[in-house]
């Protein structure tokens, strides 16, 4: 680590009791006495010096925003809130139980399992792209044909419960 001289030693001094931040004691100490030090330098030599940083004073929360009268909405411009979805009547030729993840499976955006109606369970998974996956039960299991439009409506049903 470079030695200082008193000089510049006092001028730090000056600059942490101004306020500047390691990143600017650093950028003067090069721009104004030509003198090159790293980060773990700068800390070592405030160290030294028996100097620590100001501490910025946090930001007050932002105040709550005062009730504003809703937007009118156009038709069609309607969002879906997880207390106003309707129950779905069961449909008629298949079964399907979807059951979300708490914690998605890693690089996933949404995971879980889904019962079909033969009793076999397998997990879904719903990638970054949207793209939908599926982990059979067993090597070369298909769920039963009339279960598959149920397990999309219930499956959608349910990502918009969640909030996706």
């Amino acid at each position: 680590m470079a030695k200082l001289t008193t000089e510049q030693d006092q001028a730090v001094r000056q600059w942490v009791a101004d306020g500047a931040n390691l990143n600017e004691i650093q950028d003067r100490l090069k721009r104004e006495h030509d003198v090159t030090l790293t980060y773990l330098d700068s800390r070592l030599l405030l160290a030294e010096l028996g100097l620590k940083l100001l501490e910025k004073p946090k930001e007050a929360p932002p105040k709550e925003k005062e009730a504003v009268a809703p937007e009118p909405q156009l038709p069609g411009d309607e969002t879906v809130e997880a207390e106003t979805l309707p129950p779905v009547p069961p449909p008629t030729g298949g079964k399907a139980t979807v059951v979300l993840d708490t914690i998605a499976i890693p690089g996933m955006l949404a995971s879980g399992k889904v019962t079909f109606s033969d009793g076999k369970i397998a997990s879904w998974y719903l990638d970054e792209m949207g793209r939908l996956g599926m982990n059979a039960p067993s090597p070369g299991y298909k769920p039963p044909p009339a279960d598959i439009p149920v397990f999309q409506r219930e499956l959608d049903l349910t990502l918009k419960r969640a909030g996706f």
